[in-house]
């Protein structure tokens, strides 16, 4: 390749890579602002472009500022019993929780948080386990599921030794927030040892 042709060709993928980020950005509030715009919000004498996202920030803000209170959490439990008890909604609910890693007790899809030796056993990888059984001469076997990052829906499931695995004093939630944020959350503590 003529050196010209190689240096355009190398400065225009870079281009392309700087962009990308900001574009998709720009091109996702301006998707999110148009939608809101698109609704009653836009018909109202005061509205100015932006209000509609602005409006959605706020909004989200003071849920999370209501249910860090110990009367919001204390509403949101009640809220949460509620959808809870509703006929249908209340299993969509109850199976949108446990994806996203809210759910406890024995009918949690999650049940914790440990670590998994990597294929090339160089490094560890989060996991989440699902079950536990036993193997055929009576030792207990976990089952594991090895979610991706940053799409923590597609992932592997494996079975292992419950020594092979290290406990991780992480909830479920914060383990997926992990992966999803490329582990750019809080620091947390890994275990020394395996356990037997």
């Amino acid at each position: 390749m003529h050196p010209l042709t190689r240096h355009l060709s190398r400065c225009f993928l870079a281009g392309v890579v700087a962009i990308l980020p900001a574009t998709g950005l720009l091109l996702t509030l301006a998707y999110l602002e148009s939608t809101i715009a698109g609704s009653w919000l836009a018909q109202q004498p005061f509205y100015i472009p932006g209000l509609g996202l602005m409006l959605a920030v706020l909004g989200i803000y003071l849920i999370g500022l209501a249910v860090s209170t110990f009367l919001g959490r204390w509403l949101w439990g009640h809220f949460d019993a509620l959808v809870d008890r509703l006929p249908l909604l209340g299993q969509l609910y109850q199976t949108c929780k446990q994806i996203l890693g809210y759910g406890h007790g024995k009918g949690a899809i999650f049940q914790r948080v440990v670590l998994v030796a990597d294929n090339d056993s160089t490094g560890e990888e989060i996991g989440l386990v699902t079950g536990e059984i036993s193997g055929a001469s009576g030792q207990r076997k976990l089952t594991v599921f090895i979610p991706g990052a940053p799409n923590p829906t597609n992932g592997r499931l494996v079975i292992l030794d419950a020594g092979a695995t290290r406990p991780l004093d992480l909830p479920v939630s914060d383990a997926l927030k992990t992966i999803v944020s490329l582990g750019k959350t809080s620091t947390w503590n890994i275990p020394q040892d395996r356990i037997s």
